[in-house]
């Protein structure tokens, strides 16, 4: 109901002064009557002369027992009545207790029913309405008069009116309007108009409204409700002339605010929004809060007058609405935006109308106007998602070429590889444009891949660019990558192979790959095929310089060239770059003194071994110490110095480092007390050798010695028994060595079905065969290939729990790619890493291990000690840039969770400057969180937006900025682009817990909002 006026009747009492003298003689009769005061009071009442009547009647209410005893009773009950009445016209309170105990004790019907007419009557005048209608349902209306019956009808009718009991105060209203003089005509007619406005009469309500439209004070009131009726009858000229007219004409209007609204809406209606507007306007800014249907047309208003600014800001606060109007706002929005040429804001008005599905064309063009304004954004996750949702919605739209140019554009551009190749994947015929795009989607997907270590997949990415596209420009870089890849797989005949035909390409560096990267690992290659001479000029190519600013990959082909040189017994030149690495005092110094002790044992044994031994003196924590040993050991059994040599072989055995090399220091132990005719201690540590690495590669020449020994001492028997109660054949079957050599030409043919086959039938039938490890090794390899990861554990572990043998390492690394790689299983991966790191021999191995222990390491979250295994590793020789990469990430979450976000924020730089792979967008991501933490937003938001743009592969981290950033949309006060972020997450993300925080968030910021 709209709000009324309720009008009072203002009951104004005549006060007469009465002015006169009383004589003062000797009483009268007539002056002594007793019913003289009453009959003077009486008198004063019927005029209603109410204030002159009170004091009499209070007396005689006061003296009733001097009237009893005069026999005048009766007049007691009148004296009674007239005075309650008299208190109710005075508007005295404790009339109105007085009158409600005279009803319920008098026995006088006609009495009670007038008592109750005036008691009705103080309650309308006080306005208790509900008693009001009680006590004028209680009164009758015999003893009044014509006047008084009027009255009483309207004041009851107003009284059920204000309780909203229409149907019982309508007919009263009627009756009152047919007494043209009454003092309530007027109102009755109003109020008659108002319920028949209300029960949508609009007829019966405009012929009341017309009555008194001009009578005072309906004059103000009734013309707003006059041009509302003309409205709901659709007859709106009449409605906007109507109320134009009375905007123009009277000064006073009580619903003026109101009426400019509704003529606001008129003129919007008939799209005069010009006119429309500063009505709109008006009512909008003397409103507390305005509905939201008046908050589009305002807004609109605005945005036709070509007012955007302000059009815009009305059309957000819309942004939470989800039916058509919210849709149109935001569909509107967008519009506003994109012609300012501000595409995020855009971008999110369009993400509320694509969300909307009131109005199904608005929404099929604001999918497409988010799809493509994310891709112009760099949103490049969104961008695939919603168009390629977007084609298959809306197949031949008018948008449809465009959507797919668009397609093409992400696919030749974004880092987003992985969706990007299943995208194109999806399509039955892609275009020649999409053609033409594949191959950068290989090549950077295969790029990601060897960030993550992840070789075979890699290569078997850059071997489709070569085999199935038309590379172009970057046939070069994929063979760069596959020597890389061939060279790290120790494949060197590949890697030099890819590397040549990447130099005679002769392009521009592409980050990595670069000349002299590639004149580095052909070189590396070459010399790994001892080819020294071919190795020579190229690390040369890289420098023939070194200081201490050159860069690692200088240094590192410095000490290379070096040891080209040292291969090529040009002694002179490699003592000489030794020492300039040593002066230097360079990583790599160790080494270098290491090989400088080498060249000086071709002349002298002595100056080797005070070399060696200054070694251990001068770098106590090098990885070289317990090979330095070695060498010593060696030098003085080369000299028939055995003795010499004891001590440091028992050294080696001894220490807790030195796993992989305990084998070789028994095996020599016992060469050295054998050729010291110390058979005892010999057998003692050949025995050694059987019982703890029963497998190594050394087994086979200490049986030989034991054998020897055994055959010198006339115990041929004995030799037998020892070899049997060690396990080891003393000679294996021709069929047992047939068997195998069938199933490993197999596998050299590359038939891998057959030779596991092989393997297994053999297995089968020499269960403690000479080749039993071997077959194990072979077909772990094939299921490896084949991908089955249980058959290749399987096997691969049987190999390792064999302990050190010359398979050992191979299968252990096997061991911990296929957990960490494939099976995630990195507490697994974990033991073999640390097992592979303890135990072996070869240098590229060790690396290796080191590698995954930091990788794995950081995927338990233990960044404590993945930092010690990223220092470990930094001190190694021939890292590459990915090594240097992930022990930074580390360093800068041990920073981060040590609240020192300046340190972890250089850190997490250095790892965001170079890579693009996981580690690349984890970092940036924790450069925006600390950026955010810190306060600095505007670094935060521009890190948290390059995850979504540079490594767009990785959705973990891609959808963890979203959410920031809609952190800080917050954080701004910027709800509006918040709530947008975080709605996109909510409804997108395939993260269940992202997803769930989104929505969460989401909730906050339209409670924050409002």
């Amino acid at each position: 109901m709209r709000k009324i006026i309720y009008l009072k009747t203002v009951v104004c009492v005549l006060i007469v002064s009465f002015f006169g003298f009383i004589l003062k003689a000797q009483p009268t009769h007539t002056v002594t009557d007793a019913e003289l005061k009453y009959k003077e009071a009486k008198d004063l009442f019927s005029r209603e002369m109410y204030a002159l009547a009170y004091p009499l009647l209070k007396d005689l209410k006061s003296n009733y027992p001097d009237y009893t005893r005069s026999n005048h009773s009766y007049i007691n009950d009148e004296v009674d009545y007239c005075y309650i009445v008299t208190e109710l016209k005075m508007m005295h309170s404790v009339g109105e207790s007085d009158a409600e105990n005279f009803i319920n004790r008098n026995k006088n019907a006609t009495k009670c029913e007038l008592m109750s007419f005036h008691l009705a009557h103080y309650y309308f005048l006080t306005e208790n309405y509900q008693k009001c209608i009680k006590y004028y349902e209680k009164s009758a209306n015999a003893n009044l008069t014509n006047n008084e019956i009027a009255n009483a009808k309207f004041e009851k009718a107003y009284a059920y009116f204000h309780e909203k009991n229409f149907a019982s105060a309508s007919p009263l209203f009627k009756e009152i309007i047919q007494i043209k003089d009454n003092k309530y005509h007027n109102d009755a007619v109003y109020y008659h108009g108002y319920i028949s406005y209300y029960n949508r009469d609009y007829n019966e309500a405009l012929n009341s409204f017309k009555k008194i439209e001009k009578q005072v004070p309906y004059d103000e009131l009734v013309p707003y409700y006059i041009t509302e009726i003309y409205y709901f009858q659709s007859k709106k000229d009449e409605a906007l002339n109507y109320g134009t007219a009375t905007l123009k004409d009277r000064k006073n209007i009580f619903y003026e605010k109101d009426l400019k609204l509704l003529l606001g809406q008129l003129y919007f209606e008939k799209n005069d929004f010009a006119n429309a507007l500063p009505l709109l306007e008006e009512y909008a800014g003397s409103a507390e809060k305005i509905s939201k249907e008046i908050q589009y047309q305002l807004s609109y208003c605005y945005f036709k007058n070509n007012n955007n600014l302000k059009a815009i800001e009305g059309f957000k606060q819309l942004s939470t609405e989800k039916d058509s109007l919210g849709q149109n706002s935001m569909y509107l929005l967008g519009s506003l935006y994109l012609k300012d040429n501000d595409k995020p804001n855009a971008r999110n008005a369009f993400q509320y109308s694509a969300y909307n599905g009131s109005n199904a064309t608005q929404q099929r063009i604001s999918r497409f106007h988010y799809a493509k304004l994310s891709y112009d954004l760099g949103f490049q996750d969104i961008a695939l998602k919603e168009l390629q949702q977007y084609l298959n919605d809306y197949p031949n739209s008018e948008y449809d070429t465009e959507a797919k140019e668009i397609l093409v554009g992400i696919l030749a551009n974004t880092s987003n590889f992985v969706d990007g190749l299943t995208l194109y994947n999806s399509f039955s015929y892609p275009t020649a444009t999409m053609q033409k795009a594949y191959p950068r989607l290989l090549y950077g997907r295969a790029i990601e891949l060897i960030n993550d270590q992840q070789l075979i997949a890699a290569d078997e990415l850059l071997t489709t660019i070569i085999n199935k596209t038309k590379p172009e420009i970057l046939l070069p870089y994929v063979h760069f990558w596959r020597g890389e890849i061939a060279n790290r797989q120790q494949r060197y005949d590949d890697a030099v192979k890819h590397m040549n035909i990447f130099l005679q390409g002769n392009v521009a560096s592409r980050g990595e790959a670069n000349y002299s990267s590639a004149k580095y690992n052909l070189g590396y290659a070459l010399f790994q095929l001892k080819d020294f001479k071919g190795a020579l000029p190229n690390f040369e190519s890289v420098t023939k310089t070194l200081t201490p600013s050159s860069s690692a990959l200088e240094q590192e082909s410095f000490l290379r060239s070096a040891d080209c040189f040292y291969m090529l017994k040009d002694f002179t030149k490699a003592s000489a770059m030794y020492d300039l690495v040593v002066s230097n005092a360079l990583p790599q110094s160790d080494y270098a003194l290491y090989q400088k002790a080498m060249i000086l044992g071709v002349k002298s044994s002595n100056d080797k071994i005070k070399l060696l031994s200054f070694l251990s003196k001068q770098y106590p924590n090098s990885t070289l110490l317990t090979q330095a040993d070695m060498e010593i050991a060696l030098t003085y059994i080369d000299d028939e110095k055995f003795a010499d040599a004891v001590p440091y072989l028992k050294k080696i055995i001894l220490s807790d480092d030195a796993a992989g090399m305990k084998p070789k220091a028994y095996s020599k132990l016992g060469l050295a007390y054998f050729n010291s005719n110390d058979n005892k201690n010999a057998l003692v540590a050949y025995n050694q050798l059987l019982d703890k690495y029963p497998q190594s590669s050394e087994t086979e020449e200490a049986v030989s010695t034991i054998k020897e020994i055994y055959v010198e001492e006339g115990k041929p028997d004995d030799y037998v028994d020892l070899m049997r109660s060690k396990g080891i054949a003393v000679a294996v079957s021709d069929a047992d060595s047939l068997s195998y050599t069938s199933a490993f030409l197999k596998y050299e043919s590359g038939d891998c079905a057959l030779a596991v086959g092989g393997f297994s039938n053999y297995q089968s039938r020499y269960p403690n065969g000479g080749y039993v490890i071997e077959a194990n090794y072979y077909t772990g390899l094939c299921n490896q290939k084949n991908k089955d990861w249980p058959a290749a554990v399987k096997s691969l572990d049987y190999v390792y729990n064999k302990g050190i043998s010359k398979f050992y390492e191979s299968a252990t690394l096997e061991l911990a790619r296929i957990h960490y790689f494939e099976l995630k299983d990195y507490g697994n991966a974990k033991k073999y890493f640390e097992s592979l790191n303890t135990n072996a021999l070869n240098p590229n191995n060790r690396l290796e291990a080191l590698r995954g222990l930091v990788r794995t390491y950081y995927q338990l979250k233990d960044y404590s000690i993945a930092n010690d295994a990223a220092k470990e590793l930094l001190s190694q020789k021939s890292i590459s840039t990915d090594d240097k990469l992930i022990a930074s990430l580390v360093l800068g979450k041990s920073q981060q969770l040590n609240n020192d976000c300046a340190s972890a924020l250089a850190s997490f730089k250095i790892v965001s400057s170079a890579n693009k792979s996981s580690w690349g967008a984890e970092a940036r991501y924790e450069t925006a969180v600390c950026n955010f933490s810190s306060g600095n937003l505007a670094a935060a938001e521009k890190a948290a937006m390059s995850v979504i743009k540079e490594t767009g592969s990785y959705d973990y981290w891609v959808t963890k900025s979203y959410i920031l950033l809609g952190d800080i949309f917050m954080k701004q006060k910027d709800y509006f682009n918040a709530k947008a972020t975080y709605e996109s997450v909510a409804k997108n993300s395939s993260i269940a817990e992202l997803k769930d925080e989104a929505q969460k968030k989401y909730d906050l910021a339209v409670a924050s909002e409002k």
